[in-house]
């Protein structure tokens, strides 16, 4: 993968297709790559461009810590206006989904369209009490057992369809044992720890771009309840409710669902 070389950072990215830019900013723990079942519907006719975020994949950092959801989109905008034509579409899932809202946020003129998926304006409720436990459970040198960590996160990635198919799990299983199975529990706190400082509920009002939230009806990890509330805290927010997926739908369950929801809305901003 090419690098981009900026303070503290060495950003790990590729790009694919040629056509509109999209850039695909992917979750906590997640890389680009991740994305492919996206940038396989959109290479055609779109120039797509992913990277690991700081903290994951093939990124290098040594910024000190704590980072914030604010430098992880200095990063996301430094890679737009190094490597694409902006203004761009972007979109993001769960930790890049916060990302996505700080870049329309602070980088208006680089976006052409923001899509998030699984987000939240601020984490709140049982979303804050789960993360803050992971959190510290990592500080305090936890770790799970690879067949546990598979267990545990599984059920917060698919919906109860993929968890009750036997076949669906045994061909989405070893995604989730890639990702989530053997994590840097000192990296998992740095990302996770942005995700719950992070606040742009008060800041929304002023978003100068066209903000759509998807949510997913079986998200138990970002419940689409909490999207709702970036929608209509948007002054050009739009907020899209996908029955029966979860926060991973995106990835071997639902992509053609997906897809076709994110292409319907970047169509509108050609």
């Amino acid at each position: 993968m090419p690098v981009l070389s900026l303070p503290g950072v060495e950003l790990a990215y590729f790009q694919e297709g040629s056509g509109l830019d999209i850039v695909w900013i992917p979750g906590g723990d997640n890389v680009g790559r991740d994305w492919g079942d996206q940038i396989a519907a959109f290479r055609a006719d779109h120039r797509n461009t992913a990277y690991d975020p700081r903290g994951a994949g093939d990124t290098r950092t040594t910024a000190p810590l704590p980072w914030t959801i604010a430098d992880f989109a200095a990063d996301c905008a430094s890679l737009i206006r190094a490597v694409c034509r902006p203004p761009v579409a972007i979109v993001g899932l769960s930790m890049g989904s916060l990302i996505v809202q700080e870049v329309a946020l602070r980088y208006p003129e680089l976006v052409r369209c923001a899509v998030t998926m699984g987000t939240a304006a601020r984490i709140s409720g049982y979303l804050r009490e789960w993360m803050e436990a992971e959190v510290a459970f990592r500080c305090a040198g936890g770790t799970l057992p690879k067949a546990m960590a598979v267990a545990h996160y599984g059920v917060l990635m698919y919906p109860p369809e993929v968890l009750g198919d036997d076949a669906l799990w045994a061909r989405l299983r070893p995604f989730v044992a890639a990702s989530y199975g053997e994590r840097d529990g000192a990296m998992l706190a740095a990302q996770w720890q942005a995700c719950i400082d992070f606040d742009t509920l008060d800041r929304l009002p002023s978003c100068r771009v066209p903000l759509h939230v998807i949510g997913f009806s079986h998200d138990v990890q970002a419940p689409p309840a909490h999207g709702r509330k970036v929608a209509e805290a948007a002054p050009d927010g739009h907020f899209h409710l996908l029955e029966g997926l979860g926060h991973l739908s995106m990835v071997g369950h639902r992509p053609d669902l997906v897809n076709s929801t994110i292409r319907a809305i970047v169509e509108r901003y050609r």
